[in-house]
């Protein structure tokens, strides 16, 4: 019994010192701006700007292939703050605060192709081969690749409706 608990540790500490000399090997530098910058993305991974989620779009800015207007679920505001932190300048009118959009299917057009279903990015998309395909408003983020990739149609965006918790009392405007 002795045996075989001396000669485990010994086979434990020879591969955590192989893990050790591992992981100084093999380290990989990361850039710490692009860590501060994903820091600063929403972090819906909706794909919208191009890029394979936040992670790869902050790494864009970091090495300077991206403009600061890069996320449209920032709006101005993650715009603006981006571009003082690179120092970028930001061209007026290059972001538009969207609306918030959901998908939604219409279910007189709809074929049930799964080609919607294949390409959301968040899973929000529900439906079967050659069945009625629904949407979880949810976990929709409005990116609108379910749109693009609908052969009918049956895919729209559609601005999200006011509720009580989610309407905001516009701003007067002076004459």
């Amino acid at each position: 019994m002795i045996s075989a608990a001396i000669s485990l540790s010994v086979l434990a500490a020879c591969l955590g010192v192989l893990l050790g000399v591992a992981a100084r090997v093999f380290h990989v530098q990361t850039d710490d701006r692009a860590a501060e910058i994903l820091a600063m993305m929403p972090g819906s991974q909706c794909g919208q700007c191009g890029y394979p989620g936040c992670a790869g779009a902050a790494a864009a800015l970091a090495a300077g292939e991206a403009p600061a207007s890069i996320c449209p679920a920032g709006g101005q505001a993650l715009a603006e703050a981006l571009a003082a932190k690179l120092g970028l300048l930001l061209v007026a009118g290059s972001v538009r605060n969207p609306v918030p959009v959901v998908a939604g299917v219409r279910e007189d057009i709809c074929i049930g192709c799964t080609k919607c279903f294949r390409v959301c990015p968040t899973d929000a998309v529900v439906g079967a081969v050659k069945q009625l395909h629904g949407v979880m408003p949810d976990a929709c983020t409005g990116c609108g690749k379910c749109e693009e990739n609908c052969p009918t149609g049956a895919i729209v965006l559609a601005p999200l409706p006011a509720t009580p918790s989610s309407w905001v009392w516009p701003k007067p405007t002076w004459a």
